[in-house]
């Protein structure tokens, strides 16, 4: 979430006032993430989230986004709801710019997530991919292997600018990971960006996803790797065992992982690892003028692929067989 687009409080008023939820009391936009706009309205019927679509968000893409959302709520997934106007619009234009607003969510996101906290993440996100299933409407995963190398020729020349050796580290991991790339696991839709700042808590009850807009088709186990890198480590890059065999032991007790899947988590999880060091290196090196964003930091996912580069085994992610 972030703010690249101002929207003016006349055409905030005017935009909600298509909708059957009362008039705009107050908006505010949110600083948090790197991807699209997003604000927080109060009208007199409640809150909402109004995204406006920027950057990597292809518009062809937000039906899929749009009716995976409506059918993972059916489905018992509690995540945002898309608002539809009066005439059943969820997708909108605003300031030039796609736009949709959705339900707002109760709960928290943690800083520091626990044990607990994982393994309820774990089990969400194995009912996650099972209430996929039936879903009619397939996107291919951007931002996997193939997208990959552009990520990389991207950034190439200012790498070592972010820190000396990065180009190198860069290129050796991902030589590596297409040579040794698992194919033909079990797959379907994941979120392919649960982060903790995208999952809601409760004290320690899960309440909630949201931010489905890298939401695609994959190989399951490659949402959990992602899962495995975002909630698992210290911030002084070491791996928490603990919380990494909460979550895979809480995610088999709903989906149980086949052999095949196991035996790809270190490569699935060092890929994870950069996937979102090459995003954010891009996105730490082409930071708009004048955005309101907080651009992530490339070099957590520097450490993290340190980890990487030496695991053997999905033992080393505390998934014991």
């Amino acid at each position: 979430m972030a703010v690249y687009t101002d929207v003016s409080d006349a055409e905030l008023s005017a935009f909600v006032a298509r909708y059957d939820i009362g008039a705009l009391l107050s908006a505010k936009g949110i600083a948090e993430g790197v991807e699209n706009s997003n604000f927080l309205l109060q009208t007199e019927s409640g809150f909402y989230i109004l995204t406006l679509y920027e950057k990597r968000v292809n518009e062809a893409d937000l039906p899929f986004f749009i009716g995976l959302m409506d059918h993972l709520a059916e489905r018992g997934i509690t995540c945002p709801r898309p608002v539809r106007d009066r005439e059943g619009r969820a997708l909108q234009r605003l300031a030039g710019r796609p736009a949709a607003m959705v339900t707002f969510l109760s709960g928290m996101s943690v800083n520091r997530p626990e044990a607990v906290h994982c393994a309820e993440l774990g089990r969400t996100l194995a009912r996650l991919h099972a209430a996929g299933a039936d879903f009619s409407l397939r996107r291919a995963n951007a931002l996997s292997l193939a997208g990959w190398r552009p990520l990389c020729e991207q950034a190439r020349d200012q790498a070592d600018s972010v820190s000396p050796g990065l180009r190198a580290r860069i290129a050796d991991d991902l030589a590596a990971l297409e040579a040794a790339w698992p194919r033909g696991l079990p797959e379907g839709v994941i979120h392919a960006d649960l982060f903790p700042n995208n999952v809601f808590f409760l004290g320690e009850r899960l309440s909630g996803l949201i931010d489905f807009y890298f939401a695609c088709n994959d190989a399951f186990a490659y949402d959990l790797a992602i899962c495995l890198n975002a909630w698992c480590f210290e911030p002084d890059g070491s791996f928490n065992i603990t919380k990494g065999h909460a979550m895979t032991h809480a995610y088999e007790e709903v989906r149980p992982l086949t052999e095949a899947e196991v035996a790809a988590l270190p490569v699935l999880a060092r890929g994870a690892g950069l996937r979102f060091l090459l995003t954010r290196l891009v996105d730490w090196l082409n930071v708009p003028p004048g955005a309101l964003v907080k651009p992530l930091d490339p070099l957590e996912y520097d450490r993290k692929l340190g980890f990487h580069r030496h695991a053997t085994s999905a033992a080393d992610y505390g998934l014991m067989r």
